[in-house]
């Protein structure tokens, strides 16, 4: 029961579209050339090599001194060709740095889809903001989609300086889409519903009140086990795949990404007010042992 099960909920999670709606290749000069990205001097096009032996797609939507990036981990029937005019609006309605990823699988990246490749491909991602672009936690904002709320979580559970984490139409676990079960089965993948307890920054969950692929039962659960709880999205009337054609998503975002920047700016003048008390008793200290 539990290999069929876990099979089942597999095959769920990953539908890359076939064929891939896009294909990356060098140009004469041996830089990575995407089809209808290439004009855009504002994106960086990444071929990144995973722990699981695979080459995956990354891009890189620069924002000219944006304060945050967004990784963003998409749903489980896109890939990046399907994305350009929504990265394209995030990025000037937000105001961020966007990286986004295919999946082993996926769009042009090689391999096979499956849980722990989502776990690879991710890291290799975050690797490479790290080293490439030297992004901080501190400034770094994870942003997963249905399926994609799998390595998000993952990696969100891991990294305890992050600024924020947004769940959008999210899972509890891949059997919790298929069946109400009460208690998590080792079979199972993303397991979700434990990961969320060990991110130690603010969540926004975002989830449509008519899904009828991942109940709204899921968003509500996963804000609920959330410890930094930040005001949740529920969109009356929306589905899986389409909350951002409905006026609020942008606007929430907006209002979640000006919260975060508040936070960030307090954080910091916080740090300055330490630093200089620190230093105000070394030098009164100073003071102190020139009397004797």
């Amino acid at each position: 029961m539990g290999n069929v099960t876990s099979s089942v909920a597999a095959k769920f999670a990953f539908f890359p579209p076939d064929p891939p709606t896009y294909d990356v290749f060098r140009d004469e000069e041996e830089r990575l050339v995407f089809p209808g990205l290439t004009a855009d001097k504002n994106v960086d096009v990444h071929l990144l090599d995973t722990k699981g032996g695979n080459k995956i797609v990354a891009t890189f939507w620069r924002y000219p001194f944006a304060r945050f990036t967004l990784l963003y981990s998409h749903g489980n029937a896109a890939d990046l060709g399907q994305m350009h005019d929504l990265f394209t609006e995030l990025r000037a309605h937000l105001r961020v740095n966007i990286m986004s990823y295919d999946y082993s699988g996926y769009g042009a990246s090689t391999g096979k889809p499956s849980e722990f490749n989502t776990y690879y491909d991710i890291d290799a991602v975050y690797n490479c903001l790290k080293s490439t672009y030297e992004i901080k936690q501190e400034d770094l904002i994870l942003y997963g989609q249905s399926v994609g709320s799998g390595p998000t979580l993952h990696l969100a559970s891991r990294l305890h300086r992050l600024r924020a984490v947004v769940l959008h139409s999210a899972i509890l676990s891949g059997i919790r889409v298929l069946y109400p079960v009460k208690m998590t089965f080792w079979f199972d993948i993303f397991k979700n519903i434990d990961k969320i307890r060990s991110v130690n920054c603010p969540v926004l969950v975002i989830h449509g009140t008519n899904d009828d692929i991942v109940d709204w039962s899921h968003g509500k659960r996963l804000w609920e086990l959330a410890k930094e709880k930040y005001d949740p999205l529920w969109v009356k009337g929306g589905g899986h795949c389409n909350l951002e054609t409905f006026p609020e998503y942008i606007k929430h975002l907006r209002k979640f990404i000006s919260a975060m920047e508040k936070l960030a700016l307090a954080k910091q003048a916080k740090q300055l007010s330490s630093n200089a008390s620190i230093t105000e008793v070394k030098h009164n200290k100073c003071l102190r042992f020139g009397i004797r």
